[in-house]
């Protein structure tokens, strides 16, 4: 925490708001939205809960997308190249953890991957370039499932991979597609919760092999733990998370790495709760949004210091530049940011 000697300081070194920063924007849906990829100022991709797929090509009006079939699928993480190809992963128990990809924009869909393993649970996906992508899930025979793609997701192979060993009772969280990201062409991080201690898996080898590092958030129950992580750079990151059962509980709900995952240093995400994502924003080097149940937060100093943005409860952020953003949620929630630019500081 902040000593009050320190306070002025902080507040100086953060922009005021002098109207909301977030505005609501139709979704025509009031299923509980997931999943966000920003691929531009104008295009941003969004995913939830029955089947449901929305587009922007404008960066004002969103559009549904039909999945035929996918009624029932719970599309907790989407990925976007661009305006004509896209992916969706489903979440659920054994197979109805799927991923669907068009590459007409949306027009048709194609299942490329299908979890077959009864007690898995896929929580994230990623992509370091077009073609190189990863997702993963919770553990099946005591390790965590990771497949990985090098053709733009048409087609997936588990990796049995080294490292990927399971504490008791651990899994991650599919809350807001970001407990699982990359960054560069090769470095990838994963976040989970549930166990004894909370932790955080790395590998710069595409996920051949992999490190564990634990972390001090507070972990030890179902619904406890780390669920997202973010990284600027291959040094330097930031992992949220908390109690999902209990959104205003307060206490540690964050961590920040300046050495890619080994060591981790706790720190107050405000506003004080529960966190589902946070994500660098795009076009800085120290900026960074978290979000979830407690509301929204930015720092501009790579996470060392927080400030509240909104009370609003969301599940995912994304940023294109400091001034372009969307944040999806509960209820087919659909806001556009529109506060000032989050320039590093």
């Amino acid at each position: 925490m902040l000593r009050p000697s320190l306070l002025p300081l902080y507040l100086l070194a953060l922009p005021a708001f002098a109207q909301q920063p977030w505005t609501p924007v139709p979704s025509g849906t009031t299923a509980e939205l997931r999943g966000l990829s920003v691929v531009t100022r104008a295009l941003a991709w969004a995913s939830g809960a029955r089947g449901t797929v929305l587009r922007t090509s404008d960066g004002a009006r969103w559009q549904a997308i039909s999945v035929p079939g996918a009624e029932k699928l719970d599309f907790r993480d989407i990925h976007a190249v661009d305006a004509n190809t896209a992916l969706v992963m489903s979440a659920g128990p054994g197979d109805a953890s799927r991923i669907l990809r068009t590459i007409d924009g949306g027009d048709s869909w194609r299942e490329v991957a299908l979890n077959r393993y009864k007690e898995g649970f896929w929580d994230s996906m990623a992509f370091w370039d077009a073609s190189n992508g990863i997702v993963f899930g919770d553990p099946v025979d005591g390790k965590f499932q990771v497949y990985v793609t090098a053709d733009g997701g048409a087609t997936w192979r588990e990796l049995k991979a080294a490292g990927l060993e399971a504490q008791p009772d651990e899994g991650a969280f599919a809350a807001s597609g970001t407990a699982l990201t990359v960054h560069g062409s090769h470095d990838v991080w994963i976040a989970t919760g549930g166990a004894r201690t909370a932790r955080v898996l790395r590998s710069s080898d595409r996920g051949m092999t992999w490190r564990a590092a634990s972390l001090p958030i507070p972990a030890a129950a179902p619904g406890k733990g780390i669920f997202s992580v973010g990284f600027f750079n291959a040094q330097h990151g930031m992992a949220v998370g908390g109690d999902y059962k209990q959104p205003l509980l307060e206490g540690i709900n964050g961590a920040r790495t300046s050495d890619g995952g080994a060591s981790w240093q706790p720190v107050t995400v405000l506003p004080t709760g529960y966190m589902s994502v946070v994500v660098p924003v795009a076009g800085t080097t120290r900026a960074l949004v978290a979000g979830g149940l407690a509301g929204s937060g930015y720092s501009v100093d790579g996470g060392r210091s927080w400030k509240v943005l909104d009370r609003t409860p969301v599940n995912t952020v994304g940023f294109a530049s400091p001034g372009i953003g969307w944040a999806v949620g509960p209820k087919g929630l659909l806001m556009q940011y529109a506060g000032p630019a989050l320039e590093d500081r």
